[in-house]
């Protein structure tokens, strides 16, 4: 069974920065696209930013010049550093993989969330 486990979150002042971590356990054939969400107040969970296995990037336009997301494809593992925090960037946020499986399906799997509280 494949697994997120995320870590990085935590309280920081308006300006500081933050980096998440998002590690990928388990059985696959290869992972496809890594990124990272961030959780509204209307539970809707909106792209922060996104990684291919490519590299290409894509980010959200609140967050373009101060975050920036990578992988390590030998550790399996997505990094999303931020920067120039601000009281907005509060929030939950939510490792996405999408990947293949062992039978060469498209699979997708979220991680549990880590809080990111930005003070003014």
């Amino acid at each position: 069974q494949v697994q997120l486990v995320e870590s990085g979150g935590g309280l920081v002042q308006a300006g500081g920065s933050l980096r998440l971590s998002c590690a990928v356990s388990g059985m696959l054939f290869r992972i496809n696209v890594m990124g990272w969400y961030r959780q509204g107040p209307g539970n809707q969970r909106d792209m922060v930013a996104t990684i291919s296995s490519a590299g290409s990037t894509n980010y959200a336009d609140s967050v373009k010049g101060r975050f920036t997301i990578s992988r390590d494809n030998v550790k399996n593992t997505a990094y999303l550093q931020m920067n120039s925090l601000k009281p907005e960037d509060t929030g939950a946020y939510y490792c996405h993989v999408a990947y293949s499986d062992l039978a060469i399906r498209n699979r997708e799997v979220w991680g549990q969330g880590t809080l990111v509280t930005v003070s003014s």
